[in-house]
């Protein structure tokens, strides 16, 4: 073997993974190999993997905003699109917020609904300091997910849908309320990787009909930021914008869209007036 051969591990799990159809097979088998702790951790690992399993779910982490996320099976894998709302949410924060040698002021307080492994929240807790931080989801193994991502961070997660397990003393008190709702239209599940389409919710993918009737619930929902002047943001497709903009212009948002081309990425942010 010559000294620019990879060993021989790795080359046996690069060729089980390209002859399973993973495009990055090189880094993938890296990533695998480094995780495991035995060789039968290794082989099962490659195994899951081969068989179809998210890369996240299979090594149990999945990296957001510079952070280690928690997957566990059968949990939505967060996208790194999805950064892009993190950033919007960020910059949208009160001024002086998380940044060094700013006044002291009181926590922002920040929802993340449809929340999955809880990663919106954990990188929003991590970029803009001491948060009052709730998350939401309707999955019960999501929520148990996030549990574990937002504790360090404070978090409290509640099971049930949208706003209905919120707190009620959370009404009006709200700075940013990420909702990373799903948006696949129901007629393109079948389109889908089948990474996704077999091993991540129905509930995190299906936006009904056109996509967007989650996210029409929670902008005609009883949003816990009305009257404060707070934000709504939530990710769609960049087709979709000009439908979930009327949604949240007829819930009495004052609404804007923001895109990356780098990230692929389109977030509508609804704002409530002050007045309101």
């Amino acid at each position: 073997m010559s000294a620019t051969s990879p060993p021989p591990a790795l080359s046996a799990v690069v060729t089980r993974l390209r002859a399973a159809g993973c495009v990055f097979a090189e880094d993938e088998a890296r990533l695998l190999i480094s995780a495991a702790r035995t060789p039968a951790e290794l082989a099962d690992m490659v195994d899951r993997r081969a068989a179809g399993l998210p890369l996240e779910q299979v090594v149990g982490w999945a990296e957001f905003c510079g952070l280690r996320i928690a997957v566990t099976p059968g949990v939505f894998v967060p996208r790194r699109r999805t950064e892009f709302l993190v950033r919007q949410a960020v910059a949208l924060a009160r001024p002086g917020t998380g940044q060094a040698g700013a006044p002291a002021g009181p926590r922002p307080v920040v929802v993340d609904l449809c929340c999955g492994s809880g990663a919106v929240g954990a990188a929003l807790a991590a970029a803009l300091g001491p948060v009052e931080l709730h998350a939401a989801d309707i999955d019960p193994a999501s929520v148990a997910c996030a549990r574990r991502n937002l504790a360090a961070a404070g978090g409290r997660v509640y099971q049930g849908d949208l706003y209905e397990p919120l707190p009620a003393a959370l009404h009006g008190r709200v700075d940013l309320l990420a909702a990373n709702v799903p948006y696949i239209p129901t007629g393109e599940i079948g389109l889908l990787p089948a990474e996704a389409r077999l091993h991540e919710p129905r509930a995190a993918l299906d936006g009904g009909p056109d996509g967007l009737d989650v996210l029409r619930r929670v902008a005609a929902g009883r949003q816990p930021a009305r009257g404060r002047g707070g934000h709504l943001l939530s990710e769609t497709s960049e087709r979709q914008a000009p439908r979930a903009v009327a949604a949240l212009t007829g819930s009495g948002l004052v609404p804007r869209v923001a895109r990356s081309e780098e990230l692929s990425a389109t977030v509508v942010i609804g704002t409530r007036p002050a007045r309101s």
